[in-house]
C-alpha cells in the first residue's frame, strides 16, 4: 500500500487548486469559511460552474459524462474545493443515485437522468428514512402499487435533506409483503411535482429549514421509473449507502474546519491554554488517521479491491470528528457561543454581536451536528456491521 501521491499526482493537485481559486466565487467562500447560511442559488451557482467542466460528476467515468479521474484525483480536488471554501457538493444526484443509474438501471434511463445531474441542473433529493424507519430501513412502509403501465404511491417519509429546493426523489417503497422484509423492496425515481407530493417543513431547534417530510398520495409515478427489477431495490440500496457512508466521512471538510478551530481558539485568547492546544492536537491527529484510512480506501480502489466494506469505519470516525470539531469552537469561544441571532447567520448583517462575528454560528452548528452521528445508519448500527463484516 503506497499512500505517497506520485509526481503526476502532485501537479494534478496544483493545476486543481489554481482553477479553484479562478472560478470559485469569493463571496460564497466567505460564507463557507465563516459558517453562514448557504442559499438554493449558492449552492447552484457553483454546482453549474462545476458542471459545465465536468467536474460536478467527478466520480463518474468518462462515458457517462465524468472526467475520468482515478479515485485519488477526485480525492485531491476535493480537497482543494474544501479547502478554498467551495460549498460540499449537494450528494444525493451526483454522488448517491448516479452510481445506482449507472450501475442498474436502463440505457433510456441513464441518457434521461445523468445529464441534468452532471450539470447541475436538477436538483435531487432522497426518500429513505420514515417514521419508525431509520436505521431499520427495511421496516418502511411506503408502498407502490402497480396498475398497468404506473404504480400508485402512498405512505410517507422524513428527515429528507433539502426537500424544498428538490426537483427529484430517488425513493425506496415496498412492492411486496412475501418473505424478509428487504425482499419486497424496489427503487422508485419520482418526478416531486407530481400531483399527489406534499413536502412540508421541520424546522428545528436553531429556526432553520434543512429538512422535511414528504408525503405522497395516490401519486403516479411512470413504471419507466423502476430502477432494476422489481423487488430487487435492496441491493441498490446497499450500493448507493456505501457511496454516502463514505461521503459523510467528509475528512476534507474536517480539515479545513480544523484551521478555523485554530483561528478561533487565537482570536479568543486560549490557542496559548497547553489542555485546549492537547485537545485541538488530539483532533488532528484523529483527521490525519481518517485521512490515512480514506487513502487505504483509494489505494485498495486503485488495485482493483473492494475497499467498500470499511465504509462504515469512516462513517463512524468522520461523523464523530464532527460533532468534535463543533464543540471545541464552542469550548472556545466560552459564553459568547451562547446567544443565537438567527439574523448573524446572513452574509452582510449589520447588527451588534455578542462578543466576535465567528462566534455567531457556533451554537447552532454544534447543536445541528448531533445528527452526524444517527443519519446514514446511526453509529451503533455500523459498529454492529463492522464487526459482523469487517472483524468476523
Amino acid at each position: 500500500m503506497d499512500l505517497a501521491f506520485t509526481p503526476e499526482e502532485q501537479k494534478f493537485r496544483e493545476d486543481m487548486r489554481a482553477w479553484v481559486r479562478e472560478n470559485l466565487p469569493q463571496d460564497i467562500a466567505h460564507k463557507v469559511h465563516n459558517a453562514l447560511h448557504l442559499t438554493r442559488e449558492d449552492h447552484q451557482r457553483w454546482a453549474k460552474i462545476l458542471g459545465r467542466k465536468g467536474w460536478l460528476a467527478s466520480g463518474w467515468p468518462k462515458e457517462f459524462g465524468g472526467p475520468g479521474w482515478t479515485a485519488v484525483q477526485k480525492h485531491l480536488f476535493e480537497e482543494e474545493c474544501a479547502l478554498a471554501g467551495a460549498p460540499r457538493v449537494i450528494p444525493f444526484g451526483p454522488v448517491m443515485v448516479a452510481p445506482v443509474i449507472m450501475a442498474f438501471g436502463s440505457p433510456e434511463q441513464q441518457k434521461r437522468f445523468l445529464p441534468g445531474i452532471a450539470s447541475g441542473e436538477v436538483w435531487w433529493s432522497q426518500g429513505y428514512s420514515e417514521p419508525g424507519s431509520g436505521s431499520d430501513l427495511a421496516s418502511l412502509k411506503t408502498r407502490a402499487e402497480r396498475k398497468g403501465d404506473k404504480y400508485i404511491v402512498n405512505g410517507q417519509k422524513t428527515w429528507t435533506t433539502l426537500a424544498q429546493h428538490g426537483e427529484w426523489i430517488f425513493c425506496l417503497v415496498r412492492t411486496s409483503n412475501e418473505g424478509k422484509p428487504q425482499t419486497g423492496i424496489s427503487f422508485l425515481l419520482i418526478d416531486m411535482k407530481s400531483p399527489g407530493v406534499t413536502v412540508r417543513p421541520i424546522i428545528m431547534l436553531d429556526g432553520g429549514h434543512e429538512v422535511n417530510e414528504v408525503f405522497f398520495d395516490n401519486v403516479e409515478v411512470p413504471a419507466a421509473n423502476l430502477i432494476g427489477e422489481e423487488n430487487k431495490g435492496w441491493t441498490y440500496a446497499k450500493h448507493l449507502l456505501s457511496h454516502e457512508r463514505t461521503n459523510i466521512a467528509d475528512v476534507n471538510r474536517a480539515k479545513r474546519e480544523l484551521e478555523r478551530l485554530k483561528r478561533i481558539a487565537k482570536a479568543e485568547g486560549v490557542y496559548e491554554d497547553t489542555r485546549f492546544r492537547d485537545e485541538i492536537a488530539k483532533l488532528e491527529v484523529d483527521i490525519v488517521a481518517l485521512e490515512m484510512l480514506v487513502l487505504r480506501v483509494l489505494s485498495a480502489e486503485k488495485s482493483g479491491k473492494n475497499p467498500l466494506d470499511i465504509a462504515g469505519l469512516l462513517k463512524i470516525k468522520g461523523s464523530e470528528i464532527q460533532q468534535r470539531y463543533t464543540e471545541l469552537m464552542m469550548l472556545a469561544a466560552g459564553p459568547y457561543s451562547l446567544p443565537y441571532i438567527k439574523e448573524a447567520m446572513e452574509a452582510g448583517w449589520q447588527g451588534d454581536y455578542v462578543g466576535a462575528a465567528h462566534c455567531a454560528p457556533l451554537a447552532a452548528t454544534y447543536f445541528n451536528y448531533r445528527k452526524t452521528t444517527i443519519y446514514g445508519g446511526s453509529n451503533e448500527v455500523q459498529r454492529n456491521i463492522v464487526a459482523q463484516t469487517v472483524l468476523g
